[in-house]
């Protein structure tokens, strides 16, 4: 029967004594508390890198998703004479391939009072939708806190219906069954010259989109009212919805060569790109800055092993001279290089997917939401940052490793036992 070979005790030597060489014995503690500090150092730096990542992929996803649920995935315009058969125009919208959804508005601008004796008023952004087809291509319907967005389609003998965000209802300090008045920047010419075009609206719904933007400045009206109110004929353009909102530059593209040149369109992510840019600016100037502090954590490791070289040169001859090749000598070098790097990458890591989770639960980083548009900052750590944070820290600790080790691996015996 053929014996096997026995296995080679080389690595688990090597990993035994670079083992033993960070825990340095106490008249050598100088070097522990160097190598425990390096440990430390790439500890805070893979953890703040996390978290520096997780915060600005959570902010990104965050407004994203709220832009993505208040408005539509793309705007289609049609040049000359505009959208004549709004049915027909939704119904060729709605065979393209990955659209779910199509629905005409209105925009225009204005001014909501609440009566003449007082001084509250805002200025608005007035959209005129078809209640039955905007809860297609917007997530107004689950967005309605109070009242129903069909109210806005009243009656003959009632008061038009106005919808309003939440933040612009505070503001005017009106519920749902209020009277505003709107007025819009047109004339209207009488004998004592002209004056603005007022109409009066009863509320019937208040909405929060989640967007600070629309909940502070829009108001939602029927669209034929909004186009009496404005003077229009036609919607300024047909909103769609498509199955993934990744895909809105594909149908963008696609409706035109399908339906026409005179069909213009714009996606979300086009509408909102210099925002989206500079959030991937700043998320990449935050990780890079913040990773320099494993670059210093790296710098401790080189500092380190420099310093255990030459306080362990006598062991190392020692080696050398029972026949220790200098390949081993240098892995047991590296070897210690990595173990700081692996406890310090995997103590990082632990700390940090803690803290993001903690964070992110609990709401604790709370932001000016008219500047932010949101009222906290919300943190989402991606499988694939942290497998990059994870490999870029234990290379960077593998590089920090080469030269000392090369170091110790060329040493003369000879001369390092000379004055011993």
């Amino acid at each position: 029967m053929k014996e096997r070979a026995p296995s080679s005790p080389s690595l688990s030597f090597e990993f035994f004594v670079a083992f033993r060489y960070l825990l340095a014995k106490r008249k050598q503690a100088f070097i522990s508390v160097i190598s425990f500090i390096s440990v430390l150092g790439v500890m805070v730096g893979v953890m703040a890198v996390l978290i520096a990542m997780a915060l600005m992929t959570g902010l990104q996803k965050e407004l994203r998703e709220r832009i993505v649920g208040s408005a539509a995935h793309v705007y289609v315009f049609k040049l000359g004479e505009g959208f004549q058969d709004i049915p027909g125009e939704v119904t060729k919208l709605k065979s393209i391939p990955r659209v779910i959804g199509a629905a005409p508005a209105v925009i225009g601008k204005g001014m909501l009072t609440i009566g003449p004796d007082t001084n509250q008023n805002a200025a608005v952004t007035v959209k005129g939708i078809d209640p039955a087809l905007e809860g297609t291509v917007t997530d107004i319907r689950k967005a309605m806190r109070e009242g129903s967005l069909d109210a806005i389609r009243s009656g003959p003998e009632e008061k038009d219906g106005i919808a309003l965000g939440i933040d612009l209802a505070k503001n005017l300090d009106v519920k749902v069954g209020d009277v505003v008045r709107l007025v819009t920047p047109d004339q209207v010419l009488t004998p004592f010259g002209g004056i603005p075009r007022t109409r009066a609206f009863k509320v019937v719904g208040i909405f929060s989109l989640g967007l600070f933007e629309f909940d502070s400045e829009y108001a939602l009206v029927d669209l034929p009212v909004a186009e009496r109110i404005f003077g229009k004929d036609k919607p300024d353009f047909l909103q769609v919805r498509v199955d993934d909102m990744f895909a809105s530059q594909q149908v963008a593209d696609d409706i035109p060569h399908r339906l026409g040149e005179e069909y213009a369109t714009q996606d979300w992510a086009q509408m909102n790109k210099s925002l989206f840019s500079a959030l991937w600016l700043e998320k990449m100037a935050i990780s890079i800055t913040i990773g320099l502090i494993i670059m210093v954590a790296a710098l401790n490791i080189i500092a380190s092993l420099v310093l255990l070289v030459m306080e362990k040169s006598r062991d190392i001859a020692i080696l050398k001279t029972m026949g220790t090749s200098a390949g081993s000598v240098r892995r047991i070098f590296v070897l210690q290089g990595l173990i700081i790097g692996l406890v310090g990458t995997g103590g990082g890591t632990l700390l940090g997917c803690l803290l993001i989770y903690i964070l992110d639960r609990y709401q604790l980083i709370h932001v000016p939401i008219d500047v932010y548009q949101i009222s906290y900052i919300p943190f989402t750590l991606l499988p694939r940052d942290l497998i990059a944070v994870v490999a870029a820290a234990v290379f960077i600790c593998f590089v920090a490793t080469i030269y000392p080790s090369r170091q110790a691996a060329r040493l003369d015996p000879a001369q390092a036992l000379r004055y011993q």
